[in-house]
């Protein structure tokens, strides 16, 4: 794909949109939750959101953060996952992450974080899948991973059909490579090899997904995420079954994708 303009694309019932970069992307992706999110606020006292970490959201949060009139005193927010034994203080720590691109520059009426370091990782995981079960979240800001994971969800722990909402995982080779390669560790040796994450059902629930993958080492992902049929070999594959997505590109990530079909933008 060339740069230039926006492209609407249709993946199955996804809706893909194509940036000239992955700011443009970012600040798209971040327009749209805040309107669904003002939405919300017309009809709902307390808005449970989930929030991804990561490069890939860099941009959206940063954007989200500086739009008007969103009602985040009635916000309870969540995240994704969270390494095992990972303090909140570590550059790495999806805690620390959320405290300074999301949570010091807006004041949520509530923010729960997944304390990783804790002695008992399974008792946060049943603790926080309640907290989710009451919050009834309605809006979920995520990302893909290279070896298409969903949250923490990589192939070899992916289940379409999990009977959790969290659960403990074992991070395979891939992913942990990514967060190398992203800068947020020195080497691999370093990137702990469990985490505390969301599972795929619990994703899925979510009325309205809004994901941001920007980037040229998502391109080889994206291009599956859309053309393969739906399994775990890929977890973001099941994407394809969820009513509400829109996947934010730009022309790096969509480098690789030629046979979607371009729609008219509605209005």
């Amino acid at each position: 794909m060339n740069s230039g303009t926006v492209k609407y694309l249709q993946a199955g019932r996804m809706k893909v949109e194509v940036y000239p970069d992955r700011a443009t992307a970012g600040v798209a992706a971040a327009r749209a939750a805040a309107n669904a999110l003002r939405e919300l606020g017309r009809t709902r006292d307390s808005i449970g959101v989930i929030f991804a970490t990561g490069a890939s959201q860099l941009e959206t949060l940063a954007a989200l953060t500086r739009e008007d009139n969103i009602p985040w005193d009635r916000i309870r927010g969540f995240h994704m996952d969270e390494y095992i034994g990972l303090g909140p203080d570590h550059p790495a720590s999806f805690r620390r992450y959320l405290r300074e691109n999301l949570t010091h520059k807006v004041k949520m009426r509530e923010f729960y974080e997944i304390d990783g370091a804790a002695s008992n990782p399974e008792r946060i995981g049943r603790d926080y899948g309640e907290k989710l079960r009451f919050a009834d979240p309605q809006l979920c800001l995520l990302g893909i991973g290279e070896n298409g994971h969903l949250a923490f969800n990589d192939p070899h722990v992916a289940d379409f059909n999990d009977p959790l909402d969290v659960k403990i995982v074992q991070l395979d080779a891939v992913c942990r490579r990514q967060q190398v390669a992203e800068g947020w560790f020195e080497n691999i040796a370093n990137v702990p090899e469990s985490a505390i994450t969301l599972t795929i059902p619990r994703l899925l629930r979510v009325p309205k997904l809004i994901v941001s993958v920007p980037g040229n080492r998502k391109a080889h992902i994206m291009r599956r995420t859309f053309e393969e049929p739906i399994a775990v070999g890929c977890p973001a594959t099941i994407l394809q079954t969820h009513p509400d997505v829109t996947v934010y590109l730009d022309v790096d990530s969509a480098s690789e994708l030629d046979e979607l079909e371009s729609v008219a933008k509605s209005s």
